[in-house]
């Protein structure tokens, strides 16, 4: 499945500018994985950018109709990945895509979240701000900060880490994912 293939199908599912900024992010998020890591940047970015299609028009099924849609598609490794996004659903996470998926999406929505609050936004943020409002637990309340932690758990790296990895991803796309 090409990028292109993958944003028809989001756009069908998806109307709200704040479930398609998030959805663009963490494709870029991952997409910046795939090149760290040396995978395939179309199936990572592709992953990123679908984990979320269903939420809006599918709550109380989300992930189980995009994941059902791309395993019909044979996009298996996808379906897999997306099916495992958040750690509570018991889904095995045996390759990297499964693990970046789950380090990229509530991160990257919490730094968004950081950045919105600021006057200059995603422009000169640093690591050390974002842990600050991270270890406030009613800034931005409805992320799941253990699954955050468990994101960077899977990749090996530390909190402040995944948080340095993600920040420049977004300051980058800043214009495009309003964050100026």
């Amino acid at each position: 499945m090409n990028r292109e293939q993958a944003y028809e199908i989001l756009a069908e599912m998806t109307k709200t500018d704040s479930l398609l900024r998030h959805a663009r992010s963490v494709e870029l998020v991952m997409q910046a994985f795939a090149r760290h890591f040396g995978e395939d940047e179309e199936q990572f970015a592709v992953t990123g950018l679908l984990h979320d299609a269903d939420y809006e028009m599918y709550p109380d099924q989300h992930p189980g109709v995009i994941v059902e849609k791309l395993k019909a598609m044979g996009e298996a490794a996808i379906a897999h990945a997306i099916a495992g996004h958040y750690t509570r659903w018991n889904v095995a996470r045996n390759t990297l895509l499964d693990k970046c998926i789950v380090a990229a999406d509530e991160m990257t929505g919490f730094i968004i979240a950081a950045a919105l609050i600021r006057p200059t936004k995603i422009e000169g943020m640093n690591a050390k701000s974002v842990m600050k409002k991270f270890k406030t637990k009613t800034f931005a309340a409805t992320v799941d900060r253990e699954e955050v932690a468990k994101g960077a758990e899977m990749l090996g790296w530390e909190l402040e880490q995944l948080v340095e990895f993600i920040i420049p991803v977004l300051e980058a796309n800043k214009e495009e994912l309003d964050l100026v």
